[in-house]
């Protein structure tokens, strides 16, 4: 009996398909990547052409003996990961740990794909296979390896010149930039006043309707013409009295026509407007509803494949939907022909279908019973916004009014609408990021000629509003707009975003964190080119051409290497009292608010002091520029609090203009090789630079209570022995080692760990070592 092997991502979609295909497959899962980049240096190595040393990911091993295990008992193997760039990937690197392992022999793997989990679609994939496409697999490499080189470049400049930041990536400094910009505007807006007048009328017939000025001596007025209440007063006084005349009556019928199906980002973008759901709670949902649902006994994908750039529908689809129109609807309802969409995305990747339910003949109601609260709401989205798209426009019926003064100097304007036929509207309509004014408003019948009485005058002040903030939704459509990352990543992007501490979310808008701000401005002075909108977006179309076969993926990393390379050596003779007199100036506006600079930067403390923004060992803080003498302190953002300003600025000797000092060498071990003090994201910590370095370095972060100024070579060679083996218990002959640990400095023996209090770790002996068993074990 023949025993074929297919290998997808996720267990919940290997027990459906498995069921598909009967007692001759087995379907095993391998629960996403099974290999990444480490991160440590060298992972992507620029002067070995980019050669990339990939390991296993944390959860992997156990799934890769699993698949490694089953496919050397197989006949044929079949990678049936999804079908996209990340999932191209995944078979890739599957294939490579089979052959690394010999566990292929010579049998045959394919590549197969299917874009939705029902039974007739993953059959007919088997019946379609095909070879790894390498051209996608290459667009994967390169934008891994583009990803590594900026995050393990810029991330130790950011820590060395700026501390307390955190990581920088290359998509997300860029969403970080659109969000810091958005606060910027907000901060420096300054509202405009301006007014509006309208008027109450009635018709000959006295039928009443409302009129708004539009036109003073026939100079059309726009929205900030009336700057101020005297100049609406005296437009409301030559208004007043005055005869009105209709000049002119405009009727006409406009459609309104539906939006396509959704992609990936129209999902995250409508999801958050009309069900508050973040961009990674739709993708797990969407995830869900993909991998398929128990209905009656029988696990069935819903919609199909949610990562996707595409509009359009197939054939099927489109005879599905049009069938089920045809049936619930009335025949206006229905088109004579299909709709066509024309993707206006940039760099949009069409090779799937839209988001769209697996059948039309499943409405939501008939899943009430299967799907939880919010698995049914994302579904329904999808159900309405997939059968609207083939529906007939919407019809609107508009008028509009033109009537004048007697004297022709003011001219005012009604209008109105009303819904003449639904069409797509009977089923869905698309939610706004700002609130619409689409209501309808119906007007009297009236006549050209005809005159009109004016009864009241209404003139309103308003104030222009400062640029909305970014929502989720609002976030994705930028991004998308601007043709940086892509829509699969948007939810990563956010995530990254949050946990790093540089932006928040708040009443579902985005607020730049003062963290963010100083890293966004460190980048956009000191790596300009690459934070510029059209620099990462002309980088993904360099990623889709790789992916098209069009470009060599080395080309690529080569070019962006050459300049990037060139812009981080740059940085190195930085100080960081160069970098605080640039945010200093820089963010000025952000952290000393006020009309009067001056006397926003006055010191509350001193008499003559002003404060200025300064960096020590808890990040980024406000201090007074006559520090010794006046000690005064202000929190900014997200750092610990300090409790002075000696401790603010950094003691024992750690101040702010010696952290360039780090990496600082100490001196060499037994074997010659150099030990070096560093300074991560999360403290200080010493590793031993080995001169043929393989795999990770070996490290260890400083204990509490170490200052780093006055740390030793020997200190530093203690604890990169650690854990380290004190001798052997003069009593049982078990042996006895010492070491630090999550909890702090400990002894072992036979597997239990024992907590050293009050004692070094460095200069601890064996006697001491044997004296806390002991009184540890009487207590």
């Amino acid at each position: 009996m023949t025993q074929n092997l297919v290998i997808v991502e996720s267990p919940a979609k290997a027990k459906t398909i498995e069921k598909y295909l009967g007692k001759d497959f087995h379907v095993l899962a391998s629960y996403g990547h099974i290999r990444d980049l480490p991160s440590k240096d060298g992972s992507v190595d620029p002067d070995h052409d980019f050669e990339m040393t990939w390991a296993n990911t944390t959860n992997a091993t156990k799934a890769v003996s699993a698949i490694v295990k089953a496919a050397k008992a197989a006949d044929q193997i079949y990678l049936a990961t999804d079908p996209d760039r990340e999932g191209e990937a995944i078979s890739w690197h599957v294939l490579k740990v089979l052959e690394e392992k010999k566990a292929l022999k010579n049998k045959p793997v394919s590549r197969i794909i299917f874009h939705e989990i029902t039974k007739n679609a993953v059959k007919e994939s088997l019946d379609n296979p095909r070879e790894i496409n390498m051209e996608m697999v290459d667009a994967y490499l390169a934008r891994r390896a583009l990803d590594y080189l900026v995050g393990f470049n810029i991330s130790p400049v950011l820590w060395r010149k700026l501390p307390g930041s955190k990581s920088a990536g290359r998509v997300q400094s860029v969403a970080l930039r659109l969000i810091t910009e958005r606060d910027r505007e907000i901060e420096c807006f300054i509202p405009k006043e301006y007014w509006s007048i309208h008027v109450d009328c009635l018709t000959a017939k006295d039928k009443p309707f409302t009129a708004r000025l539009v036109s003073v001596d026939g100079k059309k007025l726009d929205k900030l013409s009336i700057e101020d209440k005297p100049a609406a007063t005296a437009l409301v006084n030559q208004l007043k009295g005055q005869d009105l005349t209709i000049q002119s009556i405009e009727k006409k019928q406009v459609k309104r026509h539906p939006q396509p199906p959704f992609t990936t980002s129209t999902l995250q973008q409508e999801a958050a407007r009309k069900l508050r759901f973040s961009a990674s709670q739709t993708m797990r949902l969407a995830q869900k509803l993909y991998e398929g649902i128990d209905i009656g006994g029988e696990t069935t994908g819903l919609i199909t494949y949610m990562r996707t750039d595409s509009i359009t529908l197939s054939n099927e689809a489109l005879t599905g939907v049009r069938q089920y129109i045809q049936t619930n609807f009335e025949a206006p309802y229905l088109p004579k022909s299909p709709r066509a969409y024309k993707s206006k995305v940039k760099n949009a990747q069409e090779a799937h279908e839209a988001i769209r339910p697996t059948s039309f003949m499943r409405p939501p109601e008939s899943l009430a019973a299967y799907l939880d609260g919010q698995q049914l709401k994302l579904y329904r989205l999808i159900w309405q916004r997939a059968v609207a798209s083939q529906m007939s426009s919407a019809l609107k019926d508009q008028m509009a009014v033109d009537i004048m003064t007697a004297d022709s100097k003011l001219g005012l304007r009604a209008n109105g609408s009303r819904l003449a036929f639904d069409g797509f509207l009977k089923v869905y309509e698309e939610g706004q990021d700002t609130e619409v004014d689409d209501k309808d408003i119906t007007l009297p019948e009236m006549a050209e000629k005809e005159q009109v009485t004016q009864k009241e005058i209404h003139p309103e002040q308003h104030f222009t509003q400062p640029p909305a903030r970014y929502s989720e939704a609002s976030l994705v459509k930028k991004l998308e707009e601007l043709g940086i990352g892509r829509p699969s990543t948007y939810a990563a992007i956010i995530q990254v975003l949050q946990a790093r501490k540089y932006v928040r979310l708040e009443s579902r808008r985005f607020f730049a964190e003062d963290r963010g701000h100083l890293v966004a401005t460190f980048l956009k002075k000191y790596f300009a080119q690459y934070v510029e909108y059209d620099f990462t977006a002309k980088l993904e179309e360099q990623l889709d051409s790789i992916s098209r076969g069009e470009v060599a993926y080395k080309n690529v990393l080569s070019d962006f290497w050459t300049a990037f390379h060139q812009a981080v050596d740059e940085t190195k003779p930085l100080k960081i009292s160069d970098v605080l007199d640039m945010l200093d100036e820089q963010l000025e506006y952000h952290f000393f608010k006020g009309d009067d600079m001056e006397k926003a930067r006055a010191c509350p403390k001193c008499d003559d002091g002003t404060l200025r923004l300064k960096i020590g060992r808890y990040g980024a803080f406000i201090g007074c520029g006559n520090y010794p003498e006046c000690t005064h302190i202000q929190r900014i953002g997200e750092n610990d609090t300090p409790e002075s300003a000696d401790e603010a600025a950094g003691s024992e000797g750690d101040s702010p203009a010696k952290v360039d000092d780090y990496p600082k060498e100490l001196g060499p071990n037994e074997a010659g090789d150099m030990i070096t003090l560093r300074k991560g994201p999360y403290g200080f910590y010493v590793q031993i630079d080995a001169k043929n370095q393989k795999g990770k370095p070996k490290r260890a972060g400083l204990p509490k209570g170490k200052s780093p100024a006055s740390f030793t070579l020997e200190e530093a060679k203690t604890l990169l022995s650690l854990p380290k083996v004190l001798g052997t218990h003069p009593e049982t002959g078990a042996e006895i080692d010492a070491g630090i640990g999550r909890y702090g400095p400990y002894v072992k023996m036979d597997k239990k760990f024992y907590t050293v209090k009050n004692k070094s770790i460095f200069d601890l002996t064996l006697e001491e070592a044997v004296e806390i068993i002991a009184s540890s074990k009487k207590k």
